[in-house]
């Protein structure tokens, strides 16, 4: 099952420096203290090391994926968002996320009933059990969790109607992960999706793809009535950013404002998501803005929002109506009640 891989190129000197993949000129690199696992699966190189001050080190193809120090940023955040957005969620499917934390944040919800996770290579849940124990890998054992070593785009296509929220924890749009950034994946997806259900995906940098998140989020209008972009900060991601496109396929949801928050021993557990964290990561830096905002669905103005607001929207208009009616019927009551 492995083959000889590429993945010590990436340790000189005792330190591992990322490769860059869709980052060029800059490299994550962190002091080496030992390397636990080096080889290859059927499908990427894989190395896990223990690091002077992130804890165990998760990389694919020599690109970080997970941190014990600083994983709960990322894993909470894509979790807990759909999740909270959802008023009732019971059935999720994870595709990817074979390290285990998003399925570790997903448990946490007493009202699922259902959790199958898609990952395609079996080798990283195998890993991640054995390295990862006592971090991200700590529910696999869940009996509500099924777990299938399939190509995501291939395995939705004959689902319907099953899933209330799906979270699709890829890695970056090159190799095993290129398929689940396309139109015909999403569109595979909402018709695995039930009435009012939420999909959040990986979502890129807002400091290097920009561009590639306008034409994700293009993608996703082509086929949900609802899309918007959050973003979470963590430290051993390319800039220290990462974030997330989350849609639904109900054009009423609203998607960066928690309909649930989470109950006191849920919150106790979580160390950066709160309902306060989940609507400021959907307030963009306005360099962002202004490209999020001309692919955001439904386009509207939001409370909490870094650019200018156009005056005239299909919102604005129906509140001023609303404003006018009010008055009026106040000007009315007054009226009436002198005479």
């Amino acid at each position: 099952r492995l083959r000889a891989g590429k993945t010590m190129v990436h340790i000189r000197d005792g330190w591992f420096k990322e490769s860059e993949v869709m980052w060029p000129g800059q490299a994550m690199t962190l002091k080496v203290e030992e390397v636990l696992f080096e080889g290859r699966s059927d499908f990427q190189d894989i190395l896990v090391f223990r690091s002077s001050t992130y804890g165990n080190v998760l990389v694919l193809d020599g690109v970080v994926q997970v941190t014990e120090r600083d994983e709960h940023a990322y894993q909470e955040m894509i979790t807990h968002i759909p999740m909270h957005a959802h008023p009732d969620p019971q059935s999720v499917l994870i595709v990817g996320g074979g390290d285990g934390g998003v399925l570790r944040e997903v448990c946490r919800h007493s009202s699922v009933q259902k959790v199958t996770m898609c990952e395609i290579d079996r080798m990283v849940p195998e890993l991640a059990r054995k390295y990862f124990a006592d971090s991200t890998a700590v529910s696999f054992d869940d009996p509500r969790l099924t777990l299938l070593h399939d190509d995501a785009a291939a395995y939705v296509k004959g689902q319907r109607n099953q899933y209330d929220v799906v979270i699709v924890d890829s890695s970056d749009p090159i190799g095993p992960a290129e398929t689940l950034f396309t139109s015909s994946f999403y569109q595979s997806l909402k018709s695995a999706m039930r009435p009012g259900a939420i999909m959040c995906n990986q979502g890129e940098c807002l400091w290097l793809h920009l561009e590639l998140i306008a034409d994700c989020m293009r993608s996703c209008n082509e086929v949900f009535p609802s899309v918007d972009y959050a973003f979470t900060t963590i430290p051993t991601y390319p800039s220290g950013q990462i974030g997330f496109l989350v849609c639904s396929t109900s054009a009423e949801t609203v998607l960066r404002r928690p309909c649930r928050v989470p109950p006191p021993q849920l919150q106790e557990q979580l160390k950066y998501y709160s309902a306060a964290v989940h609507a400021s990561a959907f307030v963009l830096p306005r360099f962002a803005e202004k490209v999020v905002a001309a692919v955001r669905r439904p386009a509207m103005p939001y409370l909490c929002c870094s650019t200018p607001l156009p005056l005239l929207t299909r919102s604005s208009l129906a509140m001023t109506a609303i404003g006018i009616a009010l008055g009026a019927a106040a000007a009315t009551a007054i009226a009436v009640k002198r005479t």
